[in-house]
C-alpha cells in the first residue's frame, strides 16, 4: 500500500511596471496562494515597493515559488519581502525558487528580499535569471543564513543550489552558483570556503560601466568588500555572523541608493519594521 503524499504549495507572482506622465504604475498583476503581494504606501520620494508575501510562513520540501517582474521602459520600482524566508528540513524533494527579473531599457529595479534562513535537513534549489536591456539597472541583494543561529542550530545536513544569471541586451554578463550537499560542515567551516560563516550575503549592481565603478569605490571607501567583475558589474560579498552580515547589508544599500541610482538613502521600511 502506497503513502499518501503530502499536499504541497505552489506559489506564484507576476507583476508588470510601466512608467507613465504620472510616474511608475503596476500594469499588471497575478498572484496564487501561497504567494500574495502588498503594496506598503511608498515614502514621500520613492517609486512603488511592492512586497511579496508568502502566507504559508515558511517552505517545506516539494514547496515551490514563482515570481516573476517586468518593468517597462524608464520604470523605477522595487520588490521586497515583509520578513525573512523560512526553509524547513525536508524529507526528500527539494524547494525550489524561481525568480525572472527583466528590466526595460533605461529602467531601474531593485530587487531587495530579507534574508533566507536554511533550518537544518533544508533542501532548497534556488535561480534567479535577469534579462536587462540597454540603459537597464539593477540593484538586487540575497542573503542565506545557514541554520537557525538564535537556536544555536548550524547546517550540517540538507542540500544547496543557488543559481544566478545576468544578461543585458541577450549576452551573458554573469554567471554564478553555489552548490552544497554531503560534507556540509566540513565546507561550511573550510577556511578557503565559507571560514565559519554563520551566513553569507551578495549585492550585485549591474548599471553603465561609471556607475558601477562608483559603486566599488563607494562601498569600498567605507570598508566593504567589493569588486567589478566586468564593467558595469559591481558585486560586494559578505560574510560572518548572521545579524553582522544583515547590518553590513543594510548599510550598503542605501548608500548604493543614493550615491549611484539617485534614491533617498533608506531600507525598504519593511526591513525595519
Amino acid at each position: 500500500m502506497s503513502l499518501p503524499r503530502h499536499q504541497r504549495a505552489h506559489g506564484t507572482a507576476e507583476l508588470g511596471f510601466v512608467h507613465t506622465p504620472r510616474g511608475t504604475v503596476l500594469r499588471h498583476l497575478f498572484h496564487a496562494a501561497p504567494l500574495r503581494v502588498l503594496f506598503p504606501t511608498p515614502e514621500p520620494g520613492e517609486a512603488p515597493m511592492a512586497a511579496l508575501v508568502n502566507v504559508g510562513g515558511g517552505l517545506a520540501g516539494g514547496d515551490s515559488l514563482d515570481a516573476r517582474v517586468t518593468l517597462g521602459e524608464a520604470a523605477v520600482a522595487g520588490v521586497t519581502t515583509p520578513a525573512a524566508e523560512k526553509v524547513y528540513r525536508a524529507l526528500a524533494e527539494e524547494t525550489r525558487i524561481a525568480t525572472r527579473l527583466e528590466v526595460g531599457a533605461g529602467a531601474t529595479l531593485e530587487w531587495l528580499p530579507q534574508e533566507t534562513i536554511l533550518f537544518q535537513g533544508a533542501r532548497l534549489e534556488r535561480r534567479l535569471d535577469a534579462a536587462l536591456a540597454p540603459g537597464a539597472r539593477l540593484l538586487a541583494a540575497e542573503m542565506l543564513v545557514f541554520g537557525r543561529v538564535a537556536r544555536g542550530e548550524r547546517l550540517t545536513q540538507g542540500s544547496l543550489f543557488d543559481a544566478w544569471r545576468i544578461r543585458r541586451d541577450g549576452r551573458l554578463l554573469w554567471a554564478d552558483a553555489t552548490a552544497l550537499d554531503g560534507d556540509i560542515a566540513g565546507r561550511l567551516a573550510a577556511p578557503f570556503g565559507f571560514a565559519g560563516a554563520e551566513a553569507s550575503g551578495l549585492l550585485l549592481l549591474a548599471a553603465g560601466e561609471a556607475e558601477a565603478l562608483a559603486g566599488r569605490d563607494l562601498l569600498r571607501d567605507k570598508g566593504f568588500d567589493a569588486t567589478l567583475a566586468r564593467p558595469g558589474l559591481m558585486l560586494a560579498r559578505c560574510l560572518g555572523g548572521a545579524s553582522p552580515v544583515r547590518d553590513a547589508m543594510a548599510r550598503a544599500i542605501p548608500l548604493l541608493r543614493a550615491g549611484v541610482l539617485g534614491l533617498p538613502a533608506r531600507l525598504p521600511r519593511l526591513w525595519t519594521s
